[in-house]
């Protein structure tokens, strides 16, 4: 996964547990794309306090993940429901020319069942 895209989805799950200020810090860096020179200037600390508090933020976010799993755990469920939505869409005619209709629902009732012991 790249960068940008972990950082966002780490501060999704676990940016509650960072104090009121890494959270403003590194939801202005993540989300709001703000430079350095900027973050630095609204919260009146230098460039270099705001960069080492990003890493530190992800240092800890990545930590909280590797406890957690909680983004590994959403990434799996969310792959195996579009694989439930795929085997559930039909060709317009009402046939899928890749399955039959009772395998395709054998694999639905499978994958369902993978997914609720997941959660």
């Amino acid at each position: 996964m790249d960068k940008r895209y972990e950082q966002t989805m780490l501060f999704d799950f676990y940016g509650e547990l960072l104090t009121e200020h890494q959270r403003k810090v590194y939801e202005d860096a993540v989300y709001n794309d703000l430079s350095l020179s900027e973050i630095a200037e609204e919260q009146g600390i230098s460039r270099q306090g705001v960069h080492d508090l990003i890493k530190r933020c992800t240092k800890i976010l990545q930590e909280y993940e590797a406890k957690l799993h909680l983004v590994e755990r959403f990434t799996r469920a969310k792959k195996t429901v579009e694989e439930i939505e795929r085997l559930a869409k039909v060709d317009a005619d009402g046939t899928d020319s890749s399955k039959r209709p009772e395998a395709r629902l054998q694999e639905i009732e499978i994958l369902t069942k993978e997914l609720l012991l997941e959660l």
